[in-house]
């Protein structure tokens, strides 16, 4: 999801993935109303980013299709001269530096240095003498070349999804030498086609080569916007990141303000009255993301209704929960439960009845929910027997961490809200009036059944995020700081490669 991580590849395209920024759109005069996810990524990251500029370059050379050229022009004594430049191809492609700046004006200047090429091809000549005298040759060429190139990509916004406009492209030229048949010296054949095949070679170079940087940007976009809708989608469950107001571009950093709605079946939740504002997040890290409390809870009750919040445990699992301690009453408490059987005869199942309901505050993300616990004893080759089933209403506060690439979330209060149970059957004590058995019940839940609760939620997110290939990028330092209706995760990163090798790989 937006709030997991994206990904960007080439500077100008790498914006669209992170922050799927865009330009000014019609949003209304509160334009952060309807926001329950901003993405916000400073100039040390666009410097990082920038780093791999040269690739997208190399690889707008590399598929420019470069049309033949011709030309004629007539000489004094030759007579009309005639000349043909094809089979045109990039060799030895290098670029010494690029630069980028962010200008307010919803725009990404990158500006690249010393390009240099060399182009190779067939130039094939003829021309009439005076004494009408034709001769017609065709050589081998190259052409050393050094180029910089000035590109200021718009950020347009159409269908409330980020549209890159990169038809704003400068080449400007330090060098064009033209190399006949490997000869490095200057001859009058050379002499006479480099004057008036030059100017010809340089508007075609422009012409293709910002056509294809522009074709690159689009073609990026498309996959990294593919990837992005991929990443908050899980069968069912789909978070809306079209654009909730107009994106902000500063000389410091570019900030994008996204729905985050939450489309569950033929429904989709509804958020009127946003809390964020740009005062919340600052420029001391390299990317910043802010999820609603709304947002949030959201993704909690289509869970919820997608029937996710199940958890079975069996075997040691299991016994590690009924075995916490090892007290008289424990053991009376498993004994009159599980009746002799095995834990591997077992099975515990815990749910949810209720969508859970969330709560942000600084302590952490305050959940509150009606949670069911039933055991059963699987005796062979008969119907399951449950043994235990219970209803209580938990409130638990977890405050959530991210290091070696998983997810991990850790209570730090937990309460029985009702300390009297919703609903108690124990088929040991139909009564339900042995209070050990619901004194140990109690105790368990609190001690070891909550942290595994969570702990199981957490490697459940890990292993969904994980298979988005989240774990494929380099996460640096990462914080998940919660305020009182909202949380903000903050990172630095390194750039992940593997994308724009995956991006060439298939799409060029």
């Amino acid at each position: 999801m937006c709030w997991a991580g994206r990904m960007v590849l080439g500077t100008f395209s790498i914006w669209l993935v992170l922050v799927h920024a865009a330009a000014a759109c019609d949003f209304g005069p509160f334009p952060y109303r309807a926001t329950g996810i901003v993405c916000r990524m400073t100039k040390p990251a666009a410097l990082l980013l920038n780093q791999e500029t040269a690739q997208v370059i190399q690889a707008a050379f590399r598929n420019a299709k470069f049309p033949n050229i011709t030309g004629e022009r007539s000489m004094r004594l030759l007579g009309r001269v005639a000349y043909g430049l094809s089979n045109i191809q990039v060799n030895d492609l290098s670029i010494e530096r690029s630069e980028v700046e962010l200008k307010e004006d919803n725009a990404i200047h990158i500006a690249i240095k010393n390009v240099t090429a060399l182009f190779k091809g067939t130039l094939t000549y003829g021309y009439a003498g005076a004494w009408f005298l034709q001769l017609f040759h065709s050589v081998d060429f190259e052409i050393e070349s050094s180029i910089d190139l000035q590109l200021r990509t718009k950020l347009t916004c159409q269908k409330d999804q980020v549209v890159p406009d990169a038809s704003d492209c400068y080449l400007t030229f330090h060098k064009l030498t033209l190399h006949l048949q490997g000869d490095k010296q200057p001859g009058w054949l050379k002499q006479l086609f480099t004057d008036f095949i030059s100017f010809t070679l340089k508007l075609v170079l422009k012409r293709e080569v910002c056509k294809e940087i522009n074709a690159v940007a689009q073609t990026l976009t498309n996959f990294v916007l593919d990837l992005a809708a991929n990443f908050v989608q899980d069968k069912d469950i789909v978070v809306d990141i079209s654009l909730a107001s107009d994106p902000v571009i500063k000389a410091s950093y570019i900030e994008s303000h996204h729905k985050g709605l939450v489309l569950y079946g033929n429904s989709s939740s509804v958020l009127s009255d946003s809390v964020f504002s740009p005062s919340l997040l600052t420029e001391s890290r390299m990317l910043y993301f802010w999820f609603s409390e709304h947002s949030l809870g959201s993704l909690a009750s289509a869970a919820f209704l997608d029937g996710r919040l199940v958890l079975n445990l069996t075997g040691e699992k299991l016994q590690e929960l009924f075995e916490m301690e090892d007290t008289e009453v424990q053991r009376k408490a498993v004994q009159m439960i599980f009746q002799g059987t095995s834990y591997n005869d077992s099975v515990a199942k815990v749910w949810s009845l209720t969508q859970p309901q969330i709560s942000l505050q600084a302590e952490g993300a305050v959940v509150r929910s009606l949670v069911a616990v039933e055991v059963s004893i699987l005796p062979a080759g008969e119907e399951p027997l449950v043994a235990l089933y219970l209803e209580k209403e938990i409130m638990v506060t977890i405050q959530a961490t991210y290091a070696e690439k998983k997810l991990i979330l850790q209570p730090v209060d937990s309460r029985l809200v009702l300390w009297s149970l919703k609903m108690f059957k124990c088929a040991a004590d139909p009564s339900g009036k042995d209070p050990s058995i619901q004194s140990f019940l109690q105790n368990m839940i609190l001690v070891a059944g909550i942290p595994e609760v969570t702990s199981s939620i957490g490697s459940a997110l890990t292993s969904l995020m994980n298979s988005k290939r989240l774990d494929l990028f380099d996460i640096i330092n990462p914080e998940i700081i919660t305020r009182k209706g909202y949380v903000i995760v903050q990172l630095d990163f390194g750039f992940p490669s593997h994308l724009l090798l995956n991006f060439f790989e298939t799409s060029l």
